[in-house]
């Protein structure tokens, strides 16, 4: 398969990243076989160093660096929330006007992979900011509802906790659809049935940073996969 491309320099790329798809590769899911960043390299035939992270279950822009110097000038903006990140979900329920989440979150140990790490840390704050774009009643019910309601909202982190949107999102009772963690196991099986979309709603639309070379401030945008768009559609959205 091939990645499409949303910008590259002698510095740096970036790609819309499918749903689905492992950033690198990864010893807690042996049996994969593609990856975001071998898949990349091999397309540009060059090494890429990965910036960030986005869930595998999510889509949207992810950085590369394409040197190790550039990497770490990348990275130290990361760190220090010099850029931002602009992410759509589909949630549950009506959500609308403007918004805050302070909700501090619990480090999320892996039972593996942290077998060795501090059981009991504190949690970490953590906020995110949100923005209700469109919402839509549905003529299909779950549980005791004759009918299912939804919005579109737009989400930007100021934190960067694991998980945080798909956390914060449940915090407030409108979890992300398709989301198998931390969503409604009942909601995500009728959006699945009635409209055929089976992914996480969650993708990470926006990104900007500055350039560590040039100094320019720079947004990229990734657009929407055909399951997102088949049900924009449906909501008339």
């Amino acid at each position: 398969m091939r990645l499409e491309i949303l910008y590259q320099d002698e510095h740096i790329v970036a790609v819309n990243k499918p749903a689905g798809m492992l950033v690198h590769r990864s010893w807690l899911d042996r049996h994969e076989t593609q990856f975001v960043m071998q898949t990349l390299r091999d397309q540009i035939g060059q090494l890429v160093y990965p910036i960030h992270r986005l869930d595998r279950p999510t889509s949207g822009v992810l950085l590369f660096a394409l040197n190790s110097e550039t990497a770490n000038l990348l990275c130290h903006q990361f760190e220090q929330k010099q850029t931002e990140k602009e992410y759509l979900a589909v949630v549950r329920g009506y959500v609308t006007g403007q918004g805050k989440i302070d909700y501090p979150l619990k480090v999320q140990l892996d039972k593996i992979a942290d077998k060795f790490a501090q059981q009991d840390k504190e949690p970490q704050s953590a906020v995110t900011f949100y923005d209700g774009l469109k919402t839509v009643e549905m003529p299909y019910g779950v549980g005791r509802y004759a009918t299912s309601r939804y919005s579109l909202v737009r989400l930007i982190p100021k934190t960067g906790r694991k998980h945080q949107l798909r956390r914060h999102m449940k915090h407030i009772f409108h979890p992300i659809l398709g989301d198998t963690q931390y969503g409604d196991l009942h909601q995500n099986r009728a959006l699945t049935e009635h409209t055929g979309c089976s992914r996480l709603m969650l993708h990470a639309e926006k990104l900007t940073f500055v350039h560590p070379l040039t100094q320019q401030s720079i947004t990229l945008q990734a657009g929407l996969d055909e399951k997102w768009q088949n049900l924009m559609q449906i909501f008339q959205w």
